[in-house]
């Protein structure tokens, strides 16, 4: 072989070598970025979902933190009471009931008998009893007589709401439903607390009677209260899933400072809240968690709930590594500290003021920014998530009346959780615990007696 037949053997060879290393160099990059691929998936499979960041609640937490880490950022005050808050204490009363005098007969010293001498009131003490609790039972007797001039047979009325030989008055019917609604005793305890501490027996059956007869009196409240959210300035929402017979149903609330108004219904989609709202609330500012049927509501505006959007940029944080997330998560926090001051001055803040500017310039720039569904795909969703909603997140600092949460409507709802983990689902009594603790959460929030206003209520006849 000659020597230029070698040179060109062995240039093909190295050719061919070429090729192959880099083919093999390709196949490295791609398996090296297969591993990192990997590598973040398994990283994003370590962290869980918790109450911590994300809605998730605490009791669906699979492992429990040793501390639960709140959003808020930490006080400088000390724990307790702060300096200037007034206690309170058990009161004397200046009027009491019974009064029993103790005076000395003889002397502890020496014995002398002290019956004849005048004594003087040295100190006195009270103590608070609750005497026994015994039923009155009202009996009303008709009478009745004949017309000496047309001989018609007159007889009195009884007094409107007196229908049946013997029936309970509208002080028991209050009470069932403030037990059985509001403390969330079951039936069968709600039984024995009405013989053990009234005197009184009623049956299981008789309880569920009279909870369904006080909602039907109740709904002229009740309906009064949704009238009155119609047309409120701002109204929070939100739902929760309920246990029907075995079945899904959700429970709805659109509340504000003084109404509560909850609302039982088979779906989760608009179509509740077209029923209950058709014409949406064009008065309000709505407050959401960002469920798509809320944001769907017709409104002059709209608010999202910002402890929500922290918990999600935590584990946005946690699992894409994402410094937008955090530099996201220090402008909510920026912008919820200028609450306290609008709220201070008694006025909120214009567009045209350096603060409100700061925060909105800075909003716009994390939105601006460039995210890459390579490198944080989670945090990319989420930045596009606030792109659509980007006129929702600061509207509270522009109406004073507005939260930047919406923590009262899940404490409306919270306590559908609270009844079912007492007393079990619902058997077909759901729509009927929605008109009672409606008209309950109302009272409470108007600073009302809740059992003397439930009486009134009670006395009321049933509509037609």
């Amino acid at each position: 072989m000659s020597a230029a037949e070698e040179i060109a053997k062995l240039q093909a060879r190295n050719a061919e070598l070429q090729a192959e290393n880099a083919e093999l160099v390709a196949k490295v990059q791609t398996l090296e970025q297969k591993v990192l691929e990997l590598l973040k998936m398994i990283e994003q499979q370590g962290v869980k979902k918790n109450s911590r960041n994300s809605s998730t609640p605490p009791s669906q937490d699979k492992t429990k933190p040793r501390r639960k880490r709140s959003l808020r950022a930490k006080s400088k005050r000390k724990t307790g009471g702060q300096k200037g808050h007034d206690g309170h204490t058990l009161q004397m009363s200046d009027t009491p009931d019974k009064t029993e005098t103790l005076y000395s007969l003889y002397c502890s010293e020496c014995g002398e008998e002290l019956s004849e001498e005048d004594q003087n009131l040295v100190s006195k003490r009270q103590v608070v009893i609750l005497p026994p609790i015994e039923p009155q039972v009202v009996e009303y007797q008709q009478f009745g007589c004949t017309c000496k001039r047309c001989g018609h047979h007159q007889k009195a009325s009884y007094p409107d709401g007196v229908n049946a030989p013997i029936q309970y008055g509208s002080e028991v019917m209050a009470l069932v439903g403030y037990f059985s609604v509001f403390q969330y005793v079951p039936y069968q305890r709600l039984k024995l607390l009405f013989k053990d501490v009234f005197n009184l027996s009623i049956s299981e059956g008789s309880i569920n009677n009279l909870l369904k007869r006080g909602a039907q009196k109740a709904m002229p409240v009740y309906d009064t209260i949704l009238e009155q959210i119609k047309t409120s300035e701002y109204v929070g929402s939100d739902e929760t899933g309920a246990k029907v017979n075995g079945k899904k149903w959700w429970i709805w609330v659109w509340q504000n400072i003084q109404n509560t108004f909850l609302k039982a219904a088979k779906s989760r989609g608009f179509a509740s809240v077209e029923e209950v709202l058709p014409e949406g609330l064009p008065n309000a500012t709505v407050g959401s968690d960002r469920w798509a049927a809320q944001l769907k509501i017709t409104s002059k505006a709209k608010q999202l709930c910002l402890p929500h959007l922290l918990r999600d940029l935590n584990y946005l944080i946690e699992v894409d590594q994402s410094e937008w997330a955090q530099q996201f998560k220090e402008l909510l926090k920026k912008a919820l500290a200028l609450k306290p001051i609008s709220i201070q001055r008694n006025q909120a803040f214009s567009p045209q003021e350096v603060l409100v500017q700061q925060v909105e310039k800075q909003l716009n720039e994390l939105l601006a920014f460039t995210l890459t569904k390579k490198q944080t795909p989670l945090t990319l969703t989420f930045q596009t998530q606030m792109l659509k909603n980007r006129n929702h997140l600061f509207t509270f600092l522009y109406q004073l009346n507005v939260p930047p949460d919406n923590n009262a409507s899940e404490r409306a709802v919270r306590n559908v959780k609270v009844k079912q983990k007492i007393s079990g689902q619902f058997k077909s009594g759901q729509q009927t615990f929605c008109v009672w603790r409606s008209v309950i959460d109302t009272l409470r929030k108007r600073h009302l007696n809740v059992l003397e206003h439930l009486k009134l209520i009670m006395k009321c006849p049933v509509p037609e």
